[in-house]
């Protein structure tokens, strides 16, 4: 079975973050909701309090196979700052497994270069922290092992391109049917 991590920070945006752990829990793929503070609950930038699955400090990193980092302001820059996070994020990016941002937190990708030569997107007027990428204005795009999206209004379809890189595409497809995308 094919195991995601979504990293919530304090002030992550709640649609993008939630999105993700529903739409890949339905396609089968086993979701964990990591507090990067080690917090039994995160509250997201519109005042939503989650229950996490685990805490950053107690989780096998090589057990998953991609690490998700949801937008929202504080958040994002909460996700970035954590070393430990980035330190995974660099690893999975240099040994060629998926790692995927929404909204702003595509900048966290840019900032650490793992953009360079390659086709990204973020949220509307960021476009500056995507260093070295392609900018593209797509509600999702997946370049090699790296996937991006804009925004709170692009989390389905964010969802549904990492379900296609997880398993499949007509699974994906299936699955945004079912939900009437």
């Amino acid at each position: 079975m094919k195991k995601a991590a979504v990293f919530f920070g304090t002030g992550y945006e709640e649609i993008e973050a939630l999105t993700a752990v529903d739409l890949l829990r339905r396609a089968g793929i086993e979701v964990v909701c990591v507090a990067i503070d080690n917090a039994a609950s995160v509250t997201g930038s519109h005042n939503i309090t989650v229950a996490m699955d685990a805490g950053i400090d107690a989780i096998d990193f090589d057990s998953f196979d991609i690490l998700v980092c949801p937008g929202g302001m504080p958040g994002t820059k909460n996700l970035e700052a954590c070393k430990k996070l980035t330190d995974q994020i660099r690893k999975f990016y240099e040994s060629d497994r998926l790692i995927a941002a929404i909204c702003a937190a595509p900048s966290i990708f840019g900032h650490m270069g793992l953009l360079e030569g390659k086709q990204a997107c973020i949220y509307p007027g960021m476009e500056a922290e995507l260093t070295g990428a392609q900018v593209c204005y797509d509600k999702v795009v997946k370049a090699g092992n790296i996937i991006t999206s804009r925004g709170m209004g692009t989390a389905i379809a964010f969802a549904l391109e990492m379900i296609a890189a997880l398993l499949d595409r007509n699974t994906a497809d299936k699955l945004g049917k079912s939900v009437v995308y």
